[in-house]
């Protein structure tokens, strides 16, 4: 399973972002796919996932804010809105067979306040 995640940069508090991953590969064998951050100093947390059947779970910094939602082609999306100075850091996405967790390259998302 190949990840390619998209989106990202720079944005005021406040305003709206949306990140993209689209998987490749074996994408059938794929069950949860997900968004983790890491802000500087921080540790990596899961921001967001969601199963193929469609359940999510959030952190809950970013419940109300941030949708994960994710199509037929396993192309997951966070919509993120509200954003906040604290939501800086870098995106990564994931994707989760029944042994291997896979991750993608991450993205900077930066909001300044």
């Amino acid at each position: 399973v190949q990840l390619q995640a998209y989106g990202g940069g720079l944005v005021q508090a406040g305003g709206s972002l949306r990140l993209s991953c689209r998987a490749s590969g074996s994408i059938f064998r794929i069950n949860r796919m997900g968004w983790y951050r890491q802000a500087p100093g921080k540790q990596r947390e899961l921001v967001a996932s969601i199963s193929t059947g469609g359940s999510t779970n959030y952190v809950d910094s970013v419940k109300g804010r941030f949708t994960i939602s994710r199509d037929v082609k396993n192309t997951v999306y966070l919509q993120m809105n509200v954003l906040k100075p604290e939501d800086t850091g870098v995106y990564y996405c994931t994707a989760d067979t029944r042994n291997t967790n896979y991750w993608g390259q991450g993205t900077q998302v930066t909001v300044s306040s």
